[in-house]
């Protein structure tokens, strides 16, 4: 079974009691699609219908197939830089993941990781939020480079076995500067090959490199990843706003929208993708493209 022929059979509201989840089913080739909509002021739009989409493949209108409003359980993967020029950040960006974790709902799973010149993560993936926040501020590993895209790839090998939805969320202060034996290019293609969308944060840090001060932050590959995969990118000024920024991050998943269709042609190329909203006023922001394997 491909990953665009996955079987999503996840059970359990946010708000609690049993409902049938969205099916991709064995049988049809179906494309799954989150899209997270806006409003002029960007404030999350929830209580849309299906009516209310449009999906578009290659230029080409699709029939939705698949559609739910409702929240649904995701699979995350938090992937932090703990590099030398993040020290001074690191105990805010602790008490923010502190804050990813504790808002999980109860069927959404996570697993944690850190990256610098080594990469580690928590054992597995688990609802266990006692063991998360036990391992974000008892096994944070310290390094010298930020290998940032082989934290990336190495999130998306944690997500291997997860049904459903899969989120990275990454959160750095700069460039790989060719720390990593993976580029952007080698993540962007996995991520749309894999069905993994990617949420990244970026935040300036001011640090000494030993020779003067420096500021750092991540350049345009680092919020073309999010772009591309359909998850959103925040700049971040302020250690301040991580706490905010994170707890946005689960705001949103949580209000994201399931869509599928069933593509016309299984080429094995990559296709691009819009949804588009037919209320005016409103924007939705997914994925921008699939490979139709």
């Amino acid at each position: 079974m491909t990953r665009l022929t996955l079987i999503v059979a996840v059970v359990g509201l946010l708000t609690g009691g049993l409902e049938q989840q969205p099916t991709f089913k064995s049988g049809t080739r179906t494309v799954p699609v989150y899209a997270t909509v806006f409003n002029g002021d960007g404030r999350l739009v929830p209580g849309l219908e299906q009516e209310n989409f449009e999906i578009y493949d290659n230029g080409k209108k699709q029939a939705v197939t698949i559609f739910d409003n409702k929240p649904i359980p995701f699979s995350a993967a938090l992937t932090l830089d703990s590099s030398i020029s993040m020290e001074m950040n690191l105990p805010f960006m602790q008490d923010a993941a502190v804050q990813f974790v504790i808002r999980l709902g109860p069927e959404d799973k996570s697993v944690v990781g850190f990256f610098n010149s080594k990469i580690q993560f928590s054992p597995s993936l688990t609802n266990d939020r006692d063991s998360l926040v036990s391992y974000i501020r008892n096994n944070m590993t310290r390094g010298n480079s930020t290998r940032l895209w082989d934290g990336v790839d190495a999130a998306m090998d944690q997500l291997t076995d997860a049904l459903g939805r899969r989120v990275v969320v990454v959160l750095t202060d700069g460039d790989d500067l060719g720390a990593s034996s993976r580029s952007n290019g080698d993540i962007l293609e996995r991520a749309q090959r894999e069905d993994v969308m990617i949420y990244t944060l970026g935040i300036e840090s001011y640090y000494h490199n030993g020779e003067r001060w420096t500021l750092s932050r991540p350049g345009g590959a680092f919020r073309r990843l999010a772009a591309e995969t359909g998850g959103g990118f925040f700049e971040l000024k302020k250690s301040a706003e991580l706490n905010s920024t994170f707890t946005r991050v689960i705001a949103e998943l949580h209000s994201q929208y399931v869509l599928g269709f069933s593509p016309t042609a299984m080429d094995g190329k990559a296709h691009k993708l819009e949804v588009r909203l037919t209320k005016p006023g409103l924007t939705a922001r997914a994925r921008k493209s699939y490979v139709a394997k």
